[in-house]
């Protein structure tokens, strides 16, 4: 734990956190709902980190959230927080949808609470215990380093043959002669915003 947190009573420590983890959820709904409209829509980055931004929201960044929301309903969003990177597409996707806030809010308490509790008892002795494990054992890091460098791969190996799959759907619409597709038209790409 940070020497900040821990030196706090645990009942400052907990609520502190689910402070961070209530705003984190919060920034990342709103950004689902009013930047993602707003950006796909209005603006055309041409370079750097707005273009990748754009790209990702584009791509469908956030589709496998939507799936889990679609299929679990609100449940998905407590226990998106018991998760580690899937946390945030389930935030964002419940911005995308428009599920209202306060519906939204109140899914998140359970989630918020949860986080709250794994990270001021056990969450970071088990981070820092991982991080210690990897710098005092020259295997343990390069264990580390291995998965990292699998989980890279595997996501680059999945973002290509998503990439292969769109540009072969694009060229049989246009053969078929269906409704040509403008490349720069964000909503012809994007099925969860509204037209």
């Amino acid at each position: 734990m940070p020497e900040f947190l821990a030196s706090w009573p645990f009942w400052l420590t907990f609520g502190f956190l689910y402070l961070g983890a209530t705003v984190r959820g919060q920034a990342m709904y709103w950004a689902g709902r009013v930047v993602t409209e707003q950006t796909l829509r209005r603006t055309h980055p041409a370079a750097g980190w707005r273009r990748r931004v754009h790209d990702w929201l584009e791509g469908g960044g956030v589709d496998r959230g939507i799936t889990a929301i679609r299929r679990w309903g609100l449940l998905a969003v407590p226990l998106s927080y018991l998760t580690v990177g899937f946390q945030s597409m389930i935030q964002v996707a419940a911005g995308v949808l428009r599920i209202t806030w306060p519906r939204y809010s109140l899914a998140q308490v359970p989630g918020a609470l949860a986080w709250a509790a794994i990270y001021s008892t056990i969450g970071w002795a088990v981070w820092e215990a991982a991080l210690a494990a990897a710098a005092g054992s020259p295997l343990a890091l390069g264990a580390l380093v291995a998965v990292v460098v699998v989980l890279l791969a595997t996501f680059a190996m999945h973002r290509r043959k998503e990439r292969r799959a769109a540009s072969v759907l694009l060229v049989a619409a246009d053969r078929d002669g269906d409704e040509e597709l403008d490349p720069d038209d964000a909503t012809a790409r994007s099925p969860h915003l509204d037209r």
